[in-house]
């Protein structure tokens, strides 16, 4: 398995599409929609797919080739 990068969040949750943005991934909030569309997006090993969904402490985030760990 790649490297888990850690990603600090100041708040409870943060939604997918601000994480997208926070890594990077994306330039604005409104190309989450199609980035999810385009990659395989994993929220603790279930496939996911709305840019809405609430990540807290401890969600592990697999985009593509890529793992990320939500801490606070």
């Amino acid at each position: 398995m790649a490297v888990i990068k850690e990603v600090k969040i100041d708040d409870e949750f943060i939604s997918l599409g601000q994480f997208l943005k926070i890594c990077d991934l994306i330039s604005s909030g409104g190309e989450a929609k199609f980035f999810l569309k385009e990659h395989e997006v994993f929220v603790n090993e279930e496939k996911e797919d709305r840019r809405g969904r609430k990540l807290y402490e401890n969600d592990l985030v697999k985009i593509d080739d890529e793992a990320f760990r939500i801490c606070q």
